[in-house]
């Protein structure tokens, strides 16, 4: 079938169990100064649900996988809150010591946990000290944020950034489940610590006895991005040196005198199934993840359940979310094996693509393996569209909105990479969210804010992003899952995969020299940033915001809170010498 391009975007461009059956109600993380994988303390316990077993993960209380959850929202009558404090600290994941910005004196911070149904709260309270000069936010990624846009955590789109000594609540309902992660959404803030995980317990296409929780992968470096940045914003993208696995590893090869830190380890028992949540948090890193010798079982994608599938390496684009199952069969052959991140340098560089490794250990206590990676082809590729089947499906109808919006890269003045639309580089301001103008009843938008309006209610959108450089692109939409309607190299030529059950998700890849063609339905109020996931190239504008409904945007703010937040804002700037020198988001 031929469709004609709505938008085209021309660019060159150790695991903690979590228990199903028992979830905190209420979550306090303690603070602490000191550098710990998760520091947090529960209050209560929620009823577990029933029918969700071993042998019957398909079950969630009178619902099951089948369940459509676009529609529907089980009513637990239970709101889970966390108490966030965000501070400088020193840490050293790889044993060599950096500043970081930590929440609760830990990176990652603690994992968010709920039940599909659940309301969340999260108080973030902004501690850093003058010499950051900066405010923050949390976004959470792949949220759905149903008619609660305000707290999509996104600054100069729907709140200005909370600063030092102030506090800001966030109340979002867990419409979706699986797995997912938070971070901030101001400048490079995420990649130099403020970022963690979120489960949400809900059915699961395939059945597994344990579920190890989140294992969170992600690029470092002995340098701070911000430091780096300028290198990126100048000669393009910095190598980053090392790597880390749920905030640790070592720096140094394997029996080098030097070798500093310690392996994330877990431990695996003969004939048990384990669940793995597995989030690409890294700034510029593509991954293929691997156990050696062991084969995964992939049933999610992002936040959206799918018709399982085997695989030995599996990708992962930054932003993105694989649940897979793994089977502990291998205890005959060996004792300890590698879990793997490569990153891949087809898409960036680090000093230590073979050395972002774990240790998965039958018996008491890991010891350092032998045992060889599968083998691969270095690329910047998503899972085959073939295997992305999600199991709650939807037709997706031909479009209502056609245009087009060219995208490039230039330098600015100052001789600085920016990524530009429509000839403008994305820049928003700190001090006037896209919130604020749509309720103050503003609706002329500057050509850098990159507005595009969706007016109509329930109607498909299709976003047609293409590139001829050589360059991959992990693109995220902010308040919706989209489908993926094509995806390959080359220029694309109007056919789309499928409109019956094509892949769901909220990032995907836009393969280099290549295009990417998205659909997503206009269900959901408010404004929405689409951006590439890559940390430099958001900041180097790389980004477009959606006004969804605007007619409807006023009666979904709470004014006193946006009033408030954006007035300490003000006060904070006011008095110091802080300058907005990137995107604004």
């Amino acid at each position: 079938m031929r469709l004609i391009p709505a938008l085209s975007l021309l660019s060159a461009i150790a695991a903690t169990a979590v228990s199903a059956a028992s979830l905190p109600e209420t979550r306090a993380s303690t603070r602490t100064s000191t550098y710990t994988l998760v520091s947090a303390s529960s209050t209560a316990t929620a009823k577990a649900c029933s029918g969700n077993t071993a042998s019957t993960r398909s079950e969630w209380c009178q619902y099951d996988i089948n369940t459509d959850y676009t529609t529907v929202i089980p009513e637990t009558n239970v709101t889970r809150e966390y108490y966030f404090n965000l501070e400088k600290v020193t840490v050293s994941p790889d044993g060599r010591s950096r500043m970081a910005l930590a929440i609760n004196g830990s990176v990652p911070g603690p994992t968010i946990e709920a039940n599909w149904g659940d309301w969340v709260v999260v108080h973030l309270t902004n501690s850093l000290p003058d010499d950051v000069k900066n405010g923050t936010s949390i976004h959470f990624h792949g949220i759905r944020q149903l008619h609660t846009n305000q707290n999509d955590g996104v600054v100069s789109i729907t709140q200005c950034p909370t600063a030092p000594n102030n506090t800001i609540t966030y109340k979002w309902r867990a419409m979706q489940y699986g797995t997912t992660w938070y971070h901030s959404h101001i400048g490079l803030q995420a990649w130099e610590g403020l970022f963690g995980g979120i489960v949400i317990q809900g059915p699961a296409s395939a059945n597994y006895d344990e579920d190890k929780g989140v294992i969170i992968l992600n690029d470092w470096d002995i340098n701070t991005v911000d430091e780096l940045f300028e290198t990126a914003q100048l000669d393009g993208p910095p190598t980053l040196d090392s790597g880390l696995i749920n905030g640790t590893n070592v720096f140094g090869s394997d029996g080098y005198v030097n070798q500093t830190g310690t392996r994330f380890n877990t431990s695996f028992t003969e004939g048990t199934s384990y669940r793995l949540r597995l989030v690409n948090a890294a700034c510029d890193t593509h991954f293929k993840f691997m156990i050696d010798n062991h084969t995964m079982t992939v049933i999610a994608n992002d936040l959206v359940p799918i018709t399982p599938y085997k695989t030995n390496v599996l990708n992962i684009a930054m932003g993105q979310r694989y649940d897979v199952i793994v089977t502990a069969d291998q205890a005959s052959v060996a004792k300890n094996f590698w879990l793997r991140a490569i990153p891949q340098s087809a898409c960036s560089e680090n000093l230590s693509p073979q050395n972002i490794k774990g240790i998965v250990y039958y018996g008491d206590s890991p010891s350092t393996p032998s045992t060889s990676e599968f083998s691969y082809t270095d690329s910047c590729d998503d899972e085959d569209m073939s295997d992305l089947t999600p199991i709650v499906t939807e037709s997706v109808s031909t479009p209502y909105y056609n245009k087009s919006e060219p995208v490039s890269l230039g330098k600015n003045g100052g001789s600085l990479y920016r990524w530009k639309l429509n000839s403008t580089s994305m820049h928003v301001d700190w001090t006037d969210p896209t919130l604020l103008e749509a309720y103050r009843g503003h609706h002329t938008w500057k050509n850098s804010s990159g507005v595009i309006e969706l007016p109509h209610k329930n109607e498909w959108v299709y976003i047609v992003i293409e590139t001829t450089l050589s360059v991959p692109h992990p693109i995220h939409l902010h308040g919706h899952d989209f489908y993926v309607m094509a995806q390959g190299s080359g220029t694309y030529d109007g056919e789309v995969t499928s409109l019956a059950s094509p892949p769901k998700r909220d990032t995907a890849m836009l393969p280099s020299d290549g295009h990417l063609v998205i659909a997503f339905k206009t269900d959901n109020p408010g404004a929405w940033l689409m951006h590439c996931h890559i940390g430099w190239h958001t900041e180097e504008g790389f980004a477009i915001q959606f006004v969804e409904r605007y007619n409807e945007i006023k009666a979904l703010i709470n004014y006193d809170d946006l009033k408030d937040n954006c007035a300490s804002w003000d006060t904070y700037e006011a008095s110091s010498s802080v300058a907005e020198e990137d995107s604004g988001v």
